[in-house]
């Protein structure tokens, strides 16, 4: 990616996902990075971030999502995932 506003490095979560952006009359695709990141000292959220490459979007300038958790979130944003992977892995079956 070029003009990355995200670190990417041995820690990042998902470092190459298929992502999709969309907006009012346009729908793009472009590969993307997720991390999930916490302070390191008094940790008092947990972060989820996400970022297309920019090379491949037409609509869209180059630029980060961040999402703010609290302890409660993320453990909800977890275990709705973890929901969502048991339906998938059972429908591939």
């Amino acid at each position: 990616m070029v003009d990355r506003m995200m670190k990417v490095n041995a820690y990042t979560t998902l470092d190459l996902l298929e992502a999709e952006a969309e907006g009012h009359g346009f729908t793009e695709e472009a590969y993307a990075v997720l991390n999930v990141t916490s302070p390191r000292n008094d940790p008092d959220h947990v972060s989820l971030q996400l970022e297309l490459d920019n090379t491949e979007l037409e609509h869209l300038d180059a630029h980060a999502d961040t999402v703010r958790l609290s302890a409660a979130e993320a453990r909800e944003l977890a275990a709705d995932l973890e929901t969502h992977a048991t339906k998938v892995e059972s429908a591939e079956e």
